[in-house]
């Protein structure tokens, strides 16, 4: 018999035609236990994300987070915190076994374990059910690290009075006032007074604002030599014209600002 003919194919019924072993059953097989993730599971992620998000733009519009004004390094008393949601780290750096020598336990070995079983609790906790009292091990996990975050970050928290740290700390108003630095008075005045008063005359860390003084010139000349407040006299080091050309430079900065 030659090749390709007188050949018959015989079918065999125990045998099924299309198999797929990837492809899984069919939700109705398990009424009650689980749904689709499409559209089923998904939008209700969706509509739950929603909520929290409007929720989240309502609470910032209503009181918005107070800024501080830019980064001092000079200023010495500042105390620098995190954000509110790395609160409950640098309150763990305040107890003794997190902190001094032990610094490496509070920044690397606790928050290690602690988001490390974290994310072992799935596995350590296989039940096929999805009640809390079907999976104690992983809720167990859960409600120990909720409860220690909330904890620090309130003590945190309530150890800073924030509104006056945003009141001390509020950022100056941008200067829209150019300054001329080839006025002979601005060398005087880079010389004796920026590195108080800042190089825009907007204030630095120990001394007030120039611009929009309302100080005349010779109180200004006065106030140059014998000093005023907190500031001490003899702040002023120059010649009796370098005096005139500082006074008649900040008046000229204080013109152009009106």
């Amino acid at each position: 018999m030659k090749k390709g003919k007188g050949m018959k194919f015989v079918g065999d019924s125990r045998i099924p035609a299309e198999t797929n072993p990837h492809i899984p059953k069919d939700y109705s097989e398990y009424p009650g236990r689980t749904e689709a993730f499409w559209p089923n599971f998904l939008l209700k992620e969706w509509l739950i994300g929603s909520v929290f998000l409007i929720g989240f733009l309502c609470l910032t519009l209503a009181h918005p987070a107070p800024l501080e004004g830019m980064a001092d390094p000079t200023d010495a008393a500042y105390t620098p915190l995190p954000d509110w949601y790395f609160l409950f780290l640098y309150e763990l750096l305040k107890y003794e076994f997190a902190s001094g020598p032990w610094t490496i336990m509070g920044i690397l070995v606790l928050p290690g374990i602690a988001f490390g079983a974290l994310f072992l609790a799935p596995f350590l906790d296989k039940g096929p059910g999805r009640r809390p009292n079907r999976r104690p091990i992983a809720v167990a996990m859960m409600l120990v690290a909720l409860a220690s975050v909330i904890f620090l970050t309130w003590s945190s928290a309530s150890a800073v009075d924030w509104e006056q740290r945003a009141e001390e700390n509020k950022p100056e108003p941008t200067s829209e006032v150019e300054i001329d630095q080839d006025d002979p008075g601005y060398a005087v005045f880079e010389n004796n007074c920026m590195s108080c008063h800042g190089e825009d005359l907007q204030g630095g860390a120990s001394g007030p604002s120039l611009v929009g003084t309302e100080h005349s010139a010779d109180e200004i000349a006065t106030i140059a030599t014998d000093g005023i407040g907190e500031m001490p006299a003899d702040q002023f080091s120059g010649s009796d014209e370098e005096l005139e050309q500082l006074v008649e430079f900040i008046v000229s900065v204080n013109e152009e600002a009106e």
